[in-house]
């Protein structure tokens, strides 16, 4: 199989205005190539879906990122026999961080990946073919706060005051790449926490660090699956895509990787590691 493409556009009634959202999916139409801002995308534009019912797998950008940033991860999912649903988080993403960083951001950001999860099950072209069965969920940095989040994790402000989240009951299971974990310092913050798990840190991540990851996830439920384990030379932004050429600059940190660190080989085996833990994890 192939990837397809589509783009949605979710409402945010909490801000009066709408986001796009990217859904890959499995298509039996040629490959093809197609280009969203600047990146190039190896899926067929409004390519027929393949028949059957696929499992569904929500990913959750960083704080001021883009939902584009995940393309190799995304595209290998589809052809794999997915729909991959990525959402652009309102007020936090790369062209308005007007609640980026703050506590209105992470209280947004779970309902604002719910309704983008409710806008693909209920959508024509998609609603026969997506299991609401089988869902999970992958998330990167503040991302990772949000598949934490929805699957039972109760977050706590920089003030100390609780975050009134809903968790989303539909999501089976998470990746978390380089998840920002400090929200669920308190005592008891994961214990609603049940849903496998696979976490990855970089081992040179100033941000949200191995050691600061593992610290909170430790925190668990012993019953819950967890899969931990520490990239060898990765920073933060080893988990994105490798950026076109031309956005490849030192004066764009996302673009950059400690030294000696090769994201383009890094992602030629990421994609399969998150597929084989959502198989299990989903069967």
């Amino acid at each position: 199989m192939n990837s397809g493409i589509r783009t949605l556009h979710i409402s945010d009634p909490e801000r009066g205005t709408s986001a796009p959202c990217v859904v890959q999916y499995p298509t039996l139409a040629d490959a093809a190539q197609t280009t969203i801002g600047p990146y190039v995308f190896d899926a067929a534009p409004d390519a027929p879906i393949a028949s059957g019912r696929f499992p569904v797998c929500v990913v959750s950008h960083g704080g001021g990122g883009s939902h584009l940033l995940y393309r190799s991860i995304a595209g290998h999912l589809a052809a794999h026999g997915y729909i991959v649903v990525s959402p652009e988080h309102a007020g936090d993403n790369r062209n308005d961080r007007s609640l980026s960083n703050t506590d209105a951001a992470a209280i947004a950001r779970p309902g604002q990946t719910s309704r983008a999860l409710d806008a693909v099950l209920a959508d024509a072209f998609f609603r026969a073919a997506a299991d609401a069965d089988r869902i999970a969920m992958l998330g990167h940095s503040m991302g990772g706060y949000t598949a934490l989040a929805l699957v039972g994790g109760h977050p706590w402000s920089r003030s100390g005051t609780a975050l009134p989240v809903a968790a989303d009951a539909r999501i089976r299971a998470a990746v978390l790449l380089a998840p920002a974990t400090d929200w669920f310092m308190a005592p008891g913050a994961l214990d609603d926490v049940h849903a496998p798990l696979l976490a990855l840190a970089g081992e040179h991540d100033p941000i949200t660090p191995a050691e600061s990851i593992r610290k909170v996830l430790s925190q668990l439920p012993s019953s819950t699956p967890l899969e931990f384990s520490v990239v060898a030379g990765a920073g933060h932004f080893s988990f994105l895509t490798p950026f076109p050429a031309a956005l490849q600059r030192p004066n764009f940190p996302p673009s950059q990787d400690p030294p000696g660190f090769d994201r383009a080989q890094f992602h030629r085996a990421l994609p399969e590691t998150i597929l084989d833990f959502l198989q299990r994890s989903l069967a």
